[in-house]
């Protein structure tokens, strides 16, 4: 490895269109699959598109569309139902992708190490801006709290904030560039030393919806719905929903703490076109090859050692020609021996925006550890300013990546920002290691979810991971799933000896078959059977030489929760109007009032049912910028005057209830007012 300063890819995760994982993800990519959907006019119309606009001649009905992006699982990050309902999708996507790029680099995602930054971005999305102008919900939640749940600028601090993260937390916003600009950022931030390891990435889902689009002549848009990048057929890109996220560690950290590494990144850079360019949105050839020759330099290479190079590629006739023009002018028309590949996995998502950048890179570093070279989609001939460049090749067909004589494999990655934010990044494989294999012994794998139906996923993913070729090793597989996997209320374990067992073994639990064992494992079981029956208990000592693995992550499987649209919000809905309290002396009026602020309860912290009153506030998912909201609510539309102190005790709802209904004045003025100038500050 180059000894210029390095950063470890030691986690990654994503969604993409057709890819509910990383690895349905490579195997779309390695067959060359196009996954950008068409759909068809019934599904348009049941998801609002306007039957005029459908009607359109040049309405192209296709998008890079993401399954199941209105799903969440609320519980695990502490979200009451209200607050997952109004969370904006882009959001709840990357809580989860986090998660689960937390669990690829093997660590419990409620247990990461010490100065964990987070560097993310994301797009504009219908469900922000249809919150922005809902008059109901602002009444109902508070401008503020509203905001703070559906605007990008969030994103950030609340991945910090619910998974505990103590680092830098910085939402970045570079359009097109926005993810890979947020990889430069957290890549700079470890190595200048302001965080020990970072999540870095971006989400893009402007809708949840199947949407089309209007085709116009001239514009960015491709006619036909297909994206087809560098191709004598070029003709404009299609957009795309999906969400990336990387793990980062100082190469040397990770390879002291033996972290598995699915690729390297060597060095990166930023630059922009300033107003060298034609108009504000055009693309410009110096800045462009300028930040590729920066990061290679950087890297402590020249440009011309890349193999492989993800081009950001939107298939659009100025923003190919200047592209290609740029690479050229900074690794060169020609070179002796293979041309360098290129490629771009817009042909087969579309284009993905804020999350663009990261779905390019997760595509190379999956490249780099299958040491294959995917191919594009949708081509035919090449374009032809790539056919007068011999030094060039566009990947069209599964090819192996061979590693050069006396050199490793190498790759650049380029994203590029309507504005002119461009983003070069070079990576390389990851190292290989003399490591000695742990001696074979019985172990003891856990396996937990939330629901017994989520537990047999998990069991049959990880028999699936132990079937594959090149399997981890057992000792691995158990470090891993013992130190690097949250602990969820239903839970199992099984015993074996080595993979082909323990995989036996899962898909028995998996299909709810008894699983049989020897007085050999009596010790492990007993320690098996107290962990499941809801026990703390201390796992053996690793295995000399165990170490975390790439296993299969937590099979999330949320509600669905929908997600608001422009369509249908309801702007123009007035406020609730004050309604005067009943007097206070007549039962049935102390009735009516328990009822109201009962009701106002279970409709601002999303309460499930009556069992949930028997939860304290802060266990339902309560905050203190809630609390001021609640206390606003109920002192204008039940003239009650509450003190805040009421939300801050260890009591039940229905008590708070009571005590609430009883109320007839006495609010902590002086403390409601610090915690509204509280509030107000961190706006």
């Amino acid at each position: 490895m180059t000894e210029a300063p390095a950063v470890a890819i030691v986690g990654m995760s994503g969604r993409f269109p057709g890819a509910r994982h990383l690895g349905e993800y490579w195997e779309n990519l390695h067959s060359g699959v196009c996954s950008i959907a068409t759909f068809d006019s019934e599904e348009l119309r049941a998801a609002g598109v306007d039957p005029a606009e459908l009607a359109h001649p040049a309405y192209v009905p296709a998008k890079g569309h993401l399954d199941g992006a209105d799903r969440f699982e609320a519980e695990i990050f502490g979200f009451n139902r209200t607050e997952a309902a109004i969370l904006d999708p882009q959001h709840r996507l990357l809580l989860e992708t986090t998660w689960s790029a937390l669990e690829d680099a093997g660590y419990d995602p409620r247990h990461v190490p010490h100065r964990t930054g987070v560097y993310v971005g994301g797009s504009p999305t219908d469900h922000m801006l249809a919150a922005a102008v809902d008059r109901r919900l602002a009444a109902e939640l508070g401008p503020l709290q509203l905001r703070i749940l559906t605007d990008r600028e969030f994103l950030a601090p609340w991945v910090s904030y619910r998974l505990g993260l103590d680092g830098p937390s910085l939402s970045v916003q570079t359009a097109c560039s926005t993810s890979l600009t947020a990889v430069h950022l957290a890549a700079q931030a470890l190595l200048l030393g302001e965080c020990d390891a970072a999540v870095a990435g971006g989400v893009s889902v402007d809708s949840v919806h199947p949407r089309g689009y209007l085709y116009r002549d001239g514009g960015i848009f491709s006619p036909d719905g297909r994206c087809r990048p560098f191709d004598e057929k070029a003709a404009g890109t299609v957009s795309g929903n999906g969400v990336g996220v990387l793990v980062l560690r100082r190469l040397a950290d990770a390879l002291a703490d033996a972290d598995p590494i699915h690729a390297v990144i060597l060095g990166s850079a930023v630059t922009n076109d300033g107003a060298t360019k034609v108009g504000f949105t055009a693309p410009g050839v110096d800045s462009q090859s300028r930040a590729i020759v920066e990061a290679w330099s950087a890297a402590g290479l020249d440009p011309g050692a890349a193999q492989y190079l993800e081009m950001h590629g939107t298939a659009t006739e100025l923003g190919d020609r200047v592209e290609l023009a740029a690479t050229a002018a900074a690794v060169g028309a020609t070179r002796p021996g293979r041309p360098c590949g290129i490629g771009s996995v817009k042909s087969n998502i579309g284009h993905l925006d804020a999350a663009a950048g990261v779905a390019s890179l997760i595509k190379v570093a999956l490249m780099l550890g299958h040491r294959s070279m995917a191919p594009t989609a949708n081509t035919s001939g090449p374009h032809p300013d790539l056919a007068r460049m011999p030094g060039f090749e566009r990947i069209t067909r599964p090819t192996p990546w061979d590693r050069p004589d006396g050199g490793q494999r190498l790759a650049g990655v380029t994203g590029l920002g309507i504005g002119g934010t461009n983003v070069h990044m070079v990576l390389a494989e990851a190292p290989g290691t003399d490591r000695p294999v742990p001696p074979d012994r019985r172990e003891l794998l856990p396996i937990s979810a939330r629901t017994a139906d989520q537990l047999g996923r998990a069991a049959a993913e990880l028999a699936a991971a132990l079937r594959a070729p090149a399997p981890p090793v057992l000792a691995d597989v158990a470090y891993t799933l013992r130190s690097g996997r949250a602990t969820h209320a239903v839970r199992a374990y099984v015993v074996a000896g080595g993979t082909a067992e323990a995989a036996d073994a899962l898909e028995a639990l998996a299909e709810g078959r008894q699983v049989t064992y020897d007085g050999q494992d009596d010790e492990l079981r007993a320690l098996g059977d107290s962990w499941v029956a809801g026990a703390d208990v201390r796992w053996p000592t690793p295995a000399s030489g165990a170490r975390r693995a790439h296993l299969p992550t937590y099979p999330f499987a949320g509600e669905s929760l929908g997600a608001l649209s422009l369509t249908t919000a309801a702007s123009g809905t007035p406020a609730p109007q004050a309604v005067a309290p009943p007097p206070a002396d007549e039962p049935a009026a102390r009735a009516v009032t328990e009822a109201a602020v009962t009701e106002l309860l279970v409709t601002t912290l999303g309460l499930a049912g009556p069992d949930d009153l028997d939860k304290s506030y802060f266990t339902v998912g309560g905050d203190s910028l809630t609390a001021v909201h609640l206390i606003g609510r109920l002192g204008d539309d039940l003239g009650i005057r509450a003190p805040i102190e009421l939300f801050l005790e260890p009591v039940s709802l229905r008590e708070l209830v009571t005590r609430l209904t009883e109320l007839g004045g006495g609010a902590d003025d002086a403390l409601l007012a610090a915690l509204l100038d509280e509030a107000e500050s961190s706006q």
